[in-house]
């Protein structure tokens, strides 16, 4: 079999696999890293989302395990959703080997995951905390761990959990592997990379700081009482496959759930007060089709691979810019088009700034044909430049006027 995967080095079992979910082409980030991983190397990679990241490390760290029922790969992940994710990448990619692959995490009982890491595997994902609980009660080792994943690193400092990512990686082999990826590298990271790699290749896929070229995106201004009327007509007016609407707020994404469902929309839930079961139940309504909107916090903003998202709405502006490129990275996945709409209020102006600032480029501020805008400053350029002057005063003096 003569393909462009089994050109990096990958067999023809993996090539097939791969074939079969549909990919051709290897993206960048496969390219560089699969070669060096077959060999055996260090990686630290960042690239944007969407560009192929699991499968870059996933295939060839299936090509070089066999099976023996031993752990000899661990991959940590920030949260459940992405051990989750990734979990289903390597059992998919590995359907034609004897490999097994296991998952722990938190917020569900330990009755299964006891049964399955008695059983034993090759290759288990697994969050921090709950990968820590089974370590303290010995309900497995780490000392035959060939490969060390630590996936979406930023996140978790962000989490709080690089203390338990050190305290894992100290009880396996110092003769490891190891393959780190990180959107960002502030100093708390370099030290963690530092000491867990060995010499290793770095990779960086992109522009940290844009979005991928795939997404067209823009700003809609609007005031705040007509944000959920300018939704429903961007709804209405769009020809979309599937939309992921994110708010700042856990209210606030049952709240435009529920209108949403009062207008005839299907509609999923997640956030951090669902439960396991509910965000499981949203995730794999939304993947399959069963939701064709899916309304989260932050919590699906990285690192979740969903396929087919055709659309992105940012209900509420994120207050961190690099928030802004994690969520629009939702869509326009693997060399597939998206677009993504943005509601800037009044309160809004200095968060909007700062994501332009942080990209190092201005968003297009867009109206829709038709809506009956309630006035703003929103729509005059020299109020807003004065607006924008001011950024350290606490309250915006834009204001609202009558209706035009």
């Amino acid at each position: 079999m003569d393909t462009e995967f089994t050109k990096l080095g990958l067999c023809d079992a993996l090539a097939f696999a791969v074939q079969e979910m549909g990919y051709t082409t290897p993206t960048p980030i496969q390219t560089q890293a699969i070669p060096v991983v077959l060999k055996g190397g260090d990686v630290i990679g960042s690239a944007q989302t969407g560009t192929g990241k699991t499968a870059a490390f996933a295939l060839p760290i299936i090509q070089r395990l066999a099976g023996h029922g031993k752990l000899r790969c661990l991959i940590l992940e920030p949260t459940r959703e992405l051990a989750l994710q990734v979990e289903e990448a390597f059992q998919k990619f590995a359907k034609f080997t004897d490999l097994r692959v296991t998952i722990v995490y938190g917020g569900v009982g330990y009755g299964k995951q006891l049964e399955d890491l008695r059983h034993g595997m090759d290759i288990l994902a697994a969050t921090p905390g709950r990968l820590l609980d089974h370590l303290e009660q010995g309900n497995c080792s780490l000392k035959d761990v060939d490969i060390l994943v630590l996936d979406e690193v930023d996140r978790m400092l962000d989490m709080g959990f690089l203390p338990d990512v050190r305290r894992i990686v100290q009880q396996t082999p110092k003769t490891r592997q190891t393959l780190f990826f990180t959107a960002t590298l502030p100093p708390e990271i370099a030290q963690l990379a530092g000491w867990a790699l060995r010499d290793p290749l770095k990779i960086e896929i992109g522009r940290q700081r844009s979005p991928a070229e795939t997404v067209s995106h823009g700003f809609y201004p609007v005031v705040a009482s007509q944000k959920f009327e300018l939704l429903q007509l961007l709804l209405e007016r769009t020809d979309f496959k599937s939309v992921l609407i994110f708010t700042r707020t856990r209210m606030g994404a049952d709240r435009i759930a529920r209108k949403l469902q009062g207008n005839g929309h299907t509609v999923g839930v997640m956030h951090s007060d669902r439960n396991q079961r509910e965000r499981i139940e949203a995730l794999d309504g939304f993947k399959s089709g069963k939701f064709e909107v899916l309304v989260a916090t932050d919590i699906a903003a990285r690192g979740l691979d969903i396929a087919g998202v055709s659309h992105v709405i940012n209900y509420d502006v994120p207050e961190n810019a690099e928030d802004y490129v994690h969520r629009i990275g939702r869509t326009g996945r693997a060399h597939h088009t998206g677009d993504a709409f943005t509601l800037v209020t009044e309160e809004d102006v200095r968060d909007a700034r700062s994501i332009e600032r942080y990209m190092g480029v201005g968003v297009e501020r867009k109206k829709l044909d038709g809506f009956p805008y309630i006035y703003s400053a929103l729509f005059d350029e020299k109020a807003l430049a004065e607006v924008a002057a001011e950024t350290a005063k606490p309250v915006s003096r834009l204001h609202r006027g009558a209706r035009r």
